[in-house]
């Protein structure tokens, strides 16, 4: 899953966001993308080794493994257990669903920083239909189409589909403060109303309903509300999501109730059909609200309507939508834990550059906010929103670790876990421990680090060859844009946070207006 995949153009094209203005989103021109890949080549001093790791016997090694995965160690243990015992962050081991929704689970596992940039390199590595990981669910919950994101920069309509969201993109990009902070202004109003009524807040479901609208007003042109969806689009989109990520999530029932789901979850795929009457009903919304997207694509770009009426919906749906979904609880949860600290030196911040700035929000005036710049880049480095990439290797590659070298045979797939490699203790110091100011001064330069973006924060930019989230520039932008309306209205907060399914869950405790 991407967030906010907003795909380039395969011409030099800058997206302006404001005269004179550093913050833009840059599609970049083609360019081999292995100048982005630090192990394309291995140093000469680190020893070639085998890899380490096996798959066990055939279905029931990955049935084990899938065990261990939700219910006996966790995500996170399963891949700690293994670096241990094979004293190495490059290791063989099954990936789940396995059985009967993924024939082959087995994946060559990176988790440092050294070896996890070969997944950039499309030269080198294929990212066809492995946005899910080692199973695609059916094109059947996308009207019979694969999109955008599950194409290979290799296949002809990639690039095609590309150009087109760049230009709508191009068409849009004046919206993005003021319609974020319409949204924000929705928001923050109803979470101090729960909080005044309950003593307490549920964050998610506010912050999804917020995504939600933002997305459709920005894609469709009017608000959700205004079009036969009315509220329910959130709901619709995340019973259309459910059936399609089953194969990834755990409820986290007691362990006597785990063989039941995981009989329900990650045995075999749900039909589309069950969510035919919700996707429709988002179909049929977007195509009423979006004439003049879908004109854009078809007269512009000769993609037909419905087909860009259901790439339309899933960039909205689940790269967007969905994508935020597990963005902002994390960007709100870290903040908290910074404590009040933190929070004074933010809120400081922020008012004092848009006092400077005559009381209005500017792209140059989100720049200037170094701390709220770095403070989001630390929420993107220790809990990225997409933390497994993909990709299957073209060729025989060699790829290196701190430690040693190893070497990928052709046809192998790779997995990468930034959970792991946003936290590599070898490049970041207290990698566990949230630092605001990590990125702050001579820490910018840890930014070439930091790869929640399907490419590095710094140097690297989306091309037509690689599969870099081209909306990273927006994807940031509102994540500073929620800080700093945030802290223009409040001084402090605290909250309760736990996991939900494939994020963190936020709640509300406190919430101390501006003084």
């Amino acid at each position: 899953m991407h967030i906010v995949l907003i795909p380039c153009t395969t011409h030099p094209t800058t997206l302006p966001l404001k005269p004179n203005s550093k913050l833009q989103i840059k599609i970049s021109p083609i360019m081999s993308s292995s100048s982005s890949s630090s192990s394309s080549s291995s140093p000469s001093n680190l020893p070639l080794k085998p890899i380490p790791g096996d798959y066990g016997m055939p279905l029931f090694g990955a049935i084990k493994d899938r065990y261990d995965y939700f219910y006996n160690q966790g995500r996170d243990n399963f891949f700690k257990i293994r670096m241990e015992k094979y004293q190495s962050t490059v290791f063989r081991t099954n990936m789940p669903p396995g059985a009967l929704i993924a024939p082959n689970p087995k994946v060559i596992a990176l988790l440092d920083a050294e070896s996890f940039p070969i997944l950039f390199d499309t030269t080198k590595v294929a990212k066809r239909d492995v946005l899910d990981g080692t199973y695609m669910p059916s094109t059947a919950y996308t009207g019979g189409y694969r999109m955008c994101a599950y194409l290979d920069p290799s296949e002809p309509n990639h690039a095609t589909l590309k150009r087109y969201f760049a230009s709508l993109l191009a068409s849009k990009h004046n919206q993005f403060i003021p319609l974020f902070q319409s949204s924000l202004s929705d928001l923050f109003p109803k979470l101090e109303e729960q909080i005044s009524k309950d003593g307490k807040a549920d964050f998610n479901s506010l912050s999804d309903d917020m995504s939600f609208n933002f997305v459709f007003e920005l894609f469709c042109g009017q608000s959700p509300s205004k079009t036969t969806l009315g509220s329910k689009g959130p709901s619709l989109v995340t019973l259309w999501l459910f059936p399609q990520l089953a194969p990834q999530i755990t409820f986290g029932l007691p362990k006597f109730l785990m063989f039941a789901e995981d009989f329900l979850l990650h045995t075999f795929s749900y039909p589309a059909f069950l969510v035919k009457p919700a996707y429709q009903k988002l179909y049929d919304a977007v195509y009423e609200s979006a004439g003049s997207a879908l004109d854009l694509a078809e007269g512009n770009f000769g993609i037909s309507r419905e087909e860009t009426c259901h790439n339309l919906l899933f960039l909205a749906g689940f790269n967007a939508f969905g994508g935020m979904k597990v963005l902002f609880p994390a960007l709100i949860k870290w903040v908290a834990s910074g404590g009040g600290n933190l929070h004074r030196q933010l809120r400081n911040e922020i008012r004092t550059v848009v006092k400077e700035s005559e009381g209005t929000i500017t792209f140059s005036a989100l720049d200037k906010m170094t701390l709220t710049k770095s403070v989001v880049f630390e929420a993107l480095r220790i809990e990225p929103p997409v933390p497994y990439q993909y990709g299957k290797a073209k060729e025989d590659i060699v790829v290196h670790s701190h430690d040693a070298t190893f070497e990928i045979k052709k046809g192998e797939m790779i997995f990468g876990n930034q959970n792991f490699v946003g936290k590599d203790p070898k490049v970041f110091e207290n990698p566990e421990e949230f630092v605001g100011n990590r990125f702050v001064g001579e820490g910018e330069k840890l930014l070439k680090y930091v790869y929640w973006s399907n490419g590095r924060q710094a140097d690297d930019h989306p091309t037509a060859e690689n599969k870099q989230c081209a909306g990273k520039d927006l994807v940031v932008l509102m994540s500073r844009l929620m800080l700093v309306e945030f802290f223009l209205r409040y001084d402090t907060f605290t909250v309760d946070s736990g996991t939900v399914l494939l994020g963190s869950s936020v709640t509300f405790k406190t919430l101390t207006k501006a003084s």
